[in-house]
């Protein structure tokens, strides 16, 4: 696989792979090619595989009765994307997460990761400690969205993520800090 190199170096952060387990785990993960705006997954379908991104980003949203979206992540290089909820219980995603930019990514399935476990012990391991890491960050975020202005949490999101910043559109930051893109933008003109 061209790009499993990223996703290797990204697990041997966590757990060491041998030349024989990365072997096998080539065998149970797939790489696929996004366009720009195209789901990985859309709310109401069940989340088949978790997505290691290996290029391009992505934004997990949730979408009301009234069609307003409201942004709960950005994924970028080196970064995981799915409806974990959805993927762990096989019921219908409550999210959608599509590509902001024609995204590549290296795909778990959900049908093979019990035996790819059995196959390779250390990778349930790596996927407990990433998922304590998402976990940790998401008590994080909730504990900012509670107790921080909205210019706080912004400078916040500036200063933890200038690269996701650049690359997206200013709405769709407003919708992830939880107010209105103009607020936002007189918000963002008194920086200045």
């Amino acid at each position: 696989m061209i790009h499993l190199n990223s996703l290797i170096n990204y697990i041997n952060d966590i757990v060491n792979l041998t030349a024989e387990e990365v072997s096998i785990l080539n065998n149970f993960v797939t790489e696929r090619k996004y366009l720009k705006n195209q789901f990985i997954i859309q709310q109401g379908d069940v989340c088949k595989t978790e997505s290691f991104i290996v290029s391009g980003c992505t934004k997990t949203f949730y979408s009301n009765e009234n069609g307003q979206e409201h942004i709960i992540m950005f994924s970028i290089e080196n970064w995981w994307t799915a409806d974990i909820g959805s993927f762990v219980s096989q019921t219908p995603a409550d999210f959608n997460v599509q590509c902001l930019e024609d995204t590549t990514v290296i795909q778990f399935h959900y049908d093979t990761i019990e035996v790819l476990f059995e196959k390779v012990p250390k990778l349930e391991r790596f996927f407990r400690k990433i998922i304590e890491r998402a976990f940790v960050a998401s008590q994080k975020r909730l504990i900012r969205n509670l107790s921080l202005t909205a210019k706080e949490r912004y400078l916040h999101f500036k200063n933890a993520y200038p690269e996701i910043e650049q690359r997206i559109p200013q709405y769709m930051i407003a919708s992830y800090l939880g107010i209105t893109k103009e607020f936002f933008s007189k918000m963002k003109n008194s920086l200045v």
